[in-house]
């Protein structure tokens, strides 16, 4: 193993991808692209440490992925979550690559590390094949090189380049002009960059986008309070009471979100919007359940189904069923027929039998998006 720390970038925000789903999201198999390519690495035993760069939001649910690398937060620029990351390396050397750069074979890891010790910094280049223009004019396209990554560079002089506020795209530029070194090696073709739908195409690693189906459960209770109405499923439901909760108290939403979390393994609605941050108080719930679906978009999931039991002795909910389908279907931007609602009572047993306030259970059932419909 070499004195070498790999950091993988992937907190960025999928701009330019434009897919909805996060580009370190996309499933080959089973497994998200951040972790597959992780892994990839992790297998050629070459590194003391391996640490991925994650979004503030996704870091606990990259954790919860078991990978067996140092998760550390990044920030809102590729330079600012790589100096973040460079905190905690701790050898002479570091790699840095991209997420997005997904196809890396060990050849092109080896021309990086037998080169570390002829300069501060080592990339790898492809050369352009095309003829080349420039500002209108024609230019020696032998003169131009396009510079991939991974890059090896000495640890301490890329930190020492990055404390300054110029913004580099690469490591290399960043080292060369604070007066460090560069040699290149060659690139590789296939090594190529995610940065728009159509570059999944080009990636010949990838494997198809595993079918299974992921189910979630979820249970909510609110206990009944003064008013005259309160919502289910996004609909105002005319009572002489209303339901008491630190948001607009929509319960079937609340286990409907649970639900969704549980299926993909990230949650609950407790954690992603607790009950102690104000910016949540009386929200109208269904807010709350569009950016749980969108948020579940970005980590390449699509919802299947839901099917939603409420158990309340009063009042009737027959004429609502219908209304509130149709609301569940919206905002889970799936087909009506795909939303079950289901009423019932408890035969005035315990305290909803009581009439003291409302349970309802939830199912919801999600799939991963297949990158090649993107």
């Amino acid at each position: 193993m070499q004195d070498i720390t790999l950091i993988l970038l992937a907190a960025g925000s999928s701009s330019r991808f434009k897919s909805g789903v996060k580009k370190q999201w996309i499933r080959t198999g089973n497994e998200p692209l951040w972790q597959f390519v992780t892994k990839s690495f992790t297998d050629l035993n070459l590194f003391e440490k391996i640490i991925v760069v994650s979004s503030a939001d996704e870091c606990n649910y990259m954790r919860a992925h078991d990978s067996g690398a140092v998760i550390v937060e990044g920030s809102d620029s590729r330079q600012s979550s790589l100096k973040n990351a460079l905190l905690s390396v701790e050898t002479t050397y570091v790699m840095v690559s991209d997420i997005a750069r997904a196809c890396v074979d060990r050849e092109l890891i080896e021309r990086l590390i037998n080169s570390k010790e002829r300069a501060d910094v080592t990339a790898p280049i492809i050369r352009v094949n095309d003829t080349a223009v420039y500002n209108g004019n024609t230019i020696d396209r032998e003169e131009l090189l396009l510079i991939q990554t991974p890059q090896l560079s000495r640890s301490k002089k890329l930190r020492d380049a990055l404390q300054s506020d110029t913004i580099y795209t690469d490591e290399s530029s960043a080292i060369v002009a604070h007066g460090g070194t560069r040699v290149f090696v060659d690139g590789d073709i296939r090594a190529h960059k995610i940065t728009q739908v159509c570059d999944l195409l080009k990636l010949q690693c990838l494997q198809e986008t595993s079918t299974a189906t992921l189910c979630g459960n979820g249970f909510d209770t609110h206990a009944f309070g003064a008013g005259d109405s309160f919502k289910l499923c996004g609909i105002k439901i005319d009572h002489n009471r209303s339901l008491v909760a630190h948001s607009d108290g929509d319960v079937a939403i609340h286990a409907l979100i649970d639900a969704l979390l549980g299926a993909a393994g990230a949650g609950d609605i407790g954690e992603m919007f607790p009950d102690t941050d104000s910016a949540y108080a009386d929200m109208d719930s269904t807010i709350l359940l569009d950016m749980v679906v969108k948020k579940l978009r970005g980590y390449g999931f699509s919802v299947t189904n839901a099917d939603i039991t409420i158990m309340a002795q009063s009042p009737k909910l027959l004429p609502y069923k219908e209304q509130m389908r149709l609301s569940v279907s919206k905002h889970l931007q799936i087909a009506p027929i795909r939303v079950n609602i289901k009423a019932t009572t408890t035969e005035e047993l315990g305290f909803i039998g009581r009439k003291e306030g409302i349970a309802v259970m939830a199912t919801a059932t999600l799939n991963y998006i297949d990158w090649t419909t993107l």
